[in-house]
Formats: C-alpha cells, sequence, structure tokens
C-alpha cells in the first residue's frame, strides 16, 4: 500500500508560530497542529509581520500542505455559553483566531463546540454554537470551522454524532465547516471502535447522520480510560485502551488518506517513533 498519509502532532509553537512548522519537520511530520496564541489566554498580542511571513517561508521549506495544518483554538472558548456576556466573549476570541489563521495562510480551524453548563437545552446549546460560527464566518473569508467531537465530560456537547449535525445544520455557509474525529473522544464518548464490525457501523454512521465529505481531520490518540466513560484523558498509541492493533487497522483505512491525521498524545519525546510506527503499518 502507498504510504500516502499526511501524519503529524500537535506541535509547540514556543517563541512564535514561525517555530511550529520546523517542530513538525523535527518529528517527521508532513502535517502539524498549534495554537496560534496562548491557548489559555483570552487576548494575545497581534501576529507580527515578520512571524507571519517567517511562518509561510517555515511551511515552504519544510514541504507542509496549508490544508493539512490544523491548528487549535483556545480551551477557554465556549460558543454555546448560556450566558450572553461570557457568550459574546467567546465569540470575540473565537473570530480573532479566525482572523489569525487567515493571516498565516491556513484554510482550517478546530475548535470544541461547546457546554451548556446545565444552564440551557441541549437544542438552545445547538443553536448558540451554529449561530456564533455563522458570525465567525461572516467576519472572516476563507477558514473552515472545524468542529471536534468531544468525550461528553461534565456539559460538553458534540460527543454524538447526531450533536454536530445539529449544528451544522444550522451553519448557513456549509461549505465552510468541517468535522475533526478525536479517537480518543469517540470512543470514551460511546463509541466502539475496537470492534471490527462497530467500527465499521460506526463510521458507515458518520456518513449517515454528517457526512463524510464532513471529515477534515483526525485527532489520533489512544485512551486512559475505558469505552463509554465519558473522560477525556489521552494516552500514547498502544497504551491505553483501543490498543495497537486498533491503530494498525486505522491507518490502513484509505478513509482518512486525504485528511490531517494528529498525535495529541502524552508524551511528546516519542512523537517522531509514534509516526514512524504508523507508517510502518500501512
Amino acid at each position: 500500500m502507498v504510504d500516502n498519509r499526511y501524519i503529524g502532532a500537535h506541535v509547540s509553537a514556543a517563541g512564535g508560530v514561525e517555530n511550529a512548522p520546523l517542530n513538525a519537520a523535527a518529528i517527521g511530520a508532513n502535517a502539524f497542529a498549534f495554537f496560534t496564541k496562548n491557548q489559555r489566554q483570552w487576548v494575545a498580542k497581534p501576529l507580527t509581520e515578520r512571524s507571519i511571513v517567517n511562518f509561510k517561508e517555515n511551511c515552504e521549506k519544510e514541504g507542509f500542505d496549508t490544508s493539512m495544518i490544523l491548528p487549535h483554538d483556545s480551551y477557554l472558548i465556549n460558543l454555546g455559553h448560556p450566558e450572553t456576556a461570557a457568550l459574546e466573549k467567546s465569540r470575540s476570541a473565537f473570530i480573532d483566531e479566525m482572523q489569525r489563521c487567515e493571516q498565516l495562510g491556513l484554510k482550517k480551524l478546530n475548535f470544541h463546540p461547546g457546554s451548556h453548563l446545565n444552564k440551557i437545552s441541549l437544542d438552545n446549546c445547538f443553536k448558540r454554537i451554529a449561530e456564533s460560527i455563522n458570525i465567525a464566518l461572516e467576519k472572516s473569508s476563507s477558514v473552515m470551522a472545524v468542529i471536534e467531537n468531544t468525550a461528553g465530560q461534565g456539559s460538553n456537547v458534540g460527543y454524538d454524532f447526531t450533536h454536530i449535525a445539529e449544528i451544522i445544520d444550522k451553519v448557513e455557509d456549509k461549505s465552510r465547516v468541517g468535522v475533526c474525529i478525536d479517537t480518543c473522544h469517540a470512543f470514551t464518548g460511546g463509541y466502539n471502535l475496537i470492534d471490527d464490525e462497530e467500527y465499521r457501523k460506526i463510521w458507515d454512521s458518520f456518513d449517515d447522520i454528517i457526512g463524510a465529505n464532513y471529515l477534515a481531520g483526525i485527532h489520533l490518540n489512544d485512551s486512559k480510560k475505558p469505552h463509554g466513560s465519558k473522560v477525556d484523558r489521552h494516552a500514547s498509541l498502544g497504551e491505553g485502551f483501543l490498543g495497537k492493533e486498533f491503530f494498525i487497522k486505522f491507518i490502513k483505512d484509505e478513509r482518512f488518506a486525504t485528511v490531517p491525521v494528529i498525535l495529541e498524545t502524552p508524551n511528546p519525546d516519542i512523537w517522531g517513533e509514534e509516526i514512524k510506527w504508523l507508517r510502518d503499518n500501512i
């Protein structure tokens, strides 16, 4: 089988976003994720022209296809927040993230959909998330908003494919919305990816409920917690409940040959080894 996968990891951008592609290349990646700003702060200084130019030059030098770069937004953002002031704060921060991606010439921004905080209904939360996406798309011109499935921890929505489909249904420009599936989140959120028959049914249901055309990325992680636990704890490949056989099955699956496959496994020291192991098993 031809090794045509785009595999990488969520790398550090310490010292400037321009370092992210260099850090990705150093581990043998041909795709990567990163934060365009400090993920635990609401406001960050604007990107400098020098950083923007250097980022683009480093991506070109290292041969990265911009459609295989999947930046992640701040963990503070909740686009489904039940309270108006907090919702507006999240929307402003998300718009800023989208615009940063545009400045860097990137095509996608990955984000967790949001949480209802047990204060509003699921439907109202979905409406708020979709409205937030619509506002962000209006305030930007090219970046795709990529919804990541969640483990369903606490009051987080997005652990069920139907949640994501409900949100997408309310997005006005469907050409600029996509989905990233995190394997740890899917597994602990209730999808049994280990069983071969269930694995087939899960991806068939993804196509039926959401649409395979919306798949824009994969976060490839093992899980420290068991199936259906709704707890988000990533493990290194083969060191959790999913196990090595799952990842061998996954990386051979042609469905994922054209999207970035991003490791968010907990040990950066072995990312290069994990990427090589995946490639060796294609």
